[in-house]
């Protein structure tokens, strides 16, 4: 009681001190969010070797474990651990909450809420997963629990939707830069992939959280390079050419490894099973590929320094990278959940070490240095799969330390981007295709133009005629303003409702023409028949009322009607239809603006 007396008597005060979510408190927000997520990272490692023991009375790495397993407990085990993990998120589906279960939708298109008891229950169902030899990665989990203890703190402090979603934000950059000792890639994956925004006042809190999460994983003593290499040889200018290739077969290969987990997926959900049961028969056929190839369990990572430092021949090459695809598909396929980061890494590093070996078979020019290819593979498959290759080119270099790969890798990691964004390939984050939808959306405003949309109107007057006919023309149509035009149909003003009821109530004479008293051409913004439906957006936006009057381009212009704000509205659903929007975010929150007015 006297706890709960006490926290209530601190979320009052922060309440009252606004300041502690200004922009200058949100830089020291920042670094302690890069804290959590370091933390957050270590604990989940904990959880992974606890498990681990638990099972074999052995920890490391997942496959040095596996094989350790006895023939039944490689089946029994990865079963055993679906089975855990689709009952917590079974769990996890029937709560009742009023917030976010992914923290990418919390930080992109809502209020950075995100659910403490779904988050701990999905957490710990990927851990299930992965201890047991899940083919996932293990930085879904550790960015969501950063995330999660970033919005549990921002909460407790009562932060409003815009720094809350910033204050988690910042908590999923520190949990990606634990996760890979990548502080730069961290804060880029966040701003490139999650926000979609660059901007300085965005990137700057992201880029310190990040650095606090590495300097803490230092001082904690967490911290190694990833894939610790010799210094690789310096290239030569026609390396550059196979760099290129490598990337434009990334580019076209990448989207095709996504719609395969996608096809996964839907074919898990074609049994009719139930999510536990489905991830236990997930498990269950993961265990029976075990048997024949261990080194499937995993997130592949063991394998991608085996292939930087060892030799494989091209057929053992291609075994394994069928096998890790398989495995991953088995595993997202049955619902786990987790990253594929990692994965996606795996098996463009596999893809640039066949490249490697096909092109010397072919060329005897190629350089022996297979290392080369196999990091090029990696981040090239990445800035495919993401849509990230900023973050993609320097998540491979801090994961290395090696300056030597970065000219290369930034020719790579470019022509698989555009390479995969040319054909019409599946996306790995649902919110960037969310943002591209956006985009198209945009586009498509920017080329309508708003003479399609110019409706004929009838409260139109002459200027000679009298106050009695304008005052009939109100109370008939019920309208705010009147339009005034003369024998030219030339756009003189507008009468205002109100302004001839002050007329009417100092005693003025109804017989009177109408006089530049009540004519007004300031009360109306008029628009331009080639105007876009973007820049009619903002005009609606500022303006009260339903319809705005359209007058043509000359240089007395003439009244040709007026666009309607329904009309706006109903243009943009359309819009929103052919684009197959998935979320309201697609639609402009100016649109929506459009709902406030009905037709007067």
């Amino acid at each position: 009681m006297i706890f709960s007396d006490g926290l209530g008597v601190l979320r009052e005060q922060c309440k009252q001190a606004r300041w502690l979510s200004g922009q200058p408190a949100l830089l020291v927000w920042a670094l302690l969010m890069g804290v959590v997520g370091a933390l957050a990272t270590i604990v989940f490692y904990w959880g992974i070797h606890q498990v681990q023991l638990f099972l074999s009375g052995q920890s490391g790495s997942i496959v040095s474990v596996a094989r350790s397993w006895s023939a039944p407990e490689r089946i029994l085990y990865p079963a055993l651990g679906g089975l855990v993990a689709g009952l917590l998120l079974w769990w996890a589906s029937k709560l009742k909450v009023d917030s976010n279960a992914d923290y990418m939708e919390a930080v992109a298109i809502g209020d950075g809420r995100l659910s403490l008891r779904q988050g701990v229950l999905r957490v710990l169902s990927s851990l299930s997963v992965i201890a047991t030899g899940g083919s996932v990665g293990r930085e879904g989990a550790m960015i969501h629990l950063a995330a999660m203890g970033a919005s549990a703190i921002g909460r407790l402090f009562c932060f409003e939707a815009i720094p809350l979603r910033l204050l988690v934000a910042c908590g999923a950059a520190a949990g990606v830069s634990a996760a890979y000792n990548a502080p730069i890639a961290g804060a880029l994956f966040v701003a490139e992939i999650v926000l979609g925004s660059m901007s300085m006042r965005i990137l700057g809190p992201l880029l310190l959280s990040a650095a606090t999460a590495n300097i803490t994983m230092r001082l904690l003593g967490y911290y190694h390079v990833m894939y610790d290499l010799p210094e690789l040889a310096p290239v030569s200018p026609y390396f550059l050419v196979f760099a290129i290739l490598l990337g434009l077969l990334s580019g076209l290969l990448a989207p095709q490894f996504l719609r395969f987990l996608d096809f996964a997926k839907r074919l898990f959900k074609k049994t009719g099973l139930g999510l536990p049961l489905r991830l236990t028969l997930g498990g269950l056929v993961l265990g029976l590929l075990m048997q024949i190839e261990p080194r499937v369990a995993g997130n592949g990572y063991s394998i991608i320094n085996s292939f930087l430092h060892d030799s494989w021949a091209w057929s053992a090459v291609a075994v394994i990278l069928l096998s890790k695809v398989l495995s991953t598909g088995i595993t997202v396929g049955s619902g786990a959940v987790g990253g594929v980061i990692t994965p996606v890494m795996f098996v463009g590093g596999a893809l640039g070490l066949l490249c490697v070996q096909v092109f010397s078979l072919l060329l005897p020019v190629v350089p022996a240095d297979t290392a080369m290819f196999v990091l090029l593979g990696m981040g090239s498959f990445l800035a495919a799969a993401t849509s990230a290759p900023l973050m993609a080119i320097l998540m491979i270099f801090e994961m290395t330390h090696s300056y030597t790969i970065i000219l290369p890798l930034m020719l790579a990691c470019v022509f698989s981007y555009f390479t995969s964004r040319s054909i019409a390939g599946a996306v790995m984050y649902a919110v960037t295709e969310s943002r591209d939808k956006d985009l198209q959306l945009r586009h498509s405003l920017r080329r309508l133009r708003l003479a399609s949309l110019v409706s004929p109107v009838s409260t139109v007057i002459k200027h000679h005629q009298t106050v009695q006919d304008a005052l009939d023309m109100f109370i008939e149509y019920g309208v705010r303003f009147i339009y005034v035009v003369n024998e030219m149909n030339e756009y003189q003003g507008v009468i205002a409702h109100k302004d001839i009821s002050s007329f009417l109530l100092s005693g003025n004479d109804l017989k009177a023409p109408l006089s530049g008293e009540l004519v007004n051409r300031s009360y109306l913004t008029t628009l331009k028949p080639d105007m876009t439906l973007d820049e009619v957006q903002d005009y609606f936006e500022a303006f009260n009322g339903e319809r705005l009057p359209v007058l043509s381009m000359d240089e007395r212009p003439v009244l040709l009607g007026v666009v309607y704000k329904s009309d706006v509205l109903k243009k943009l659903n359309e819009l929103k239809r052919l684009l197959d929007a998935s979320s309201d975010a697609i639609l402009d929150v100016r649109a929506r603006k459009l709902y406030d007015d009905r037709r007067k």
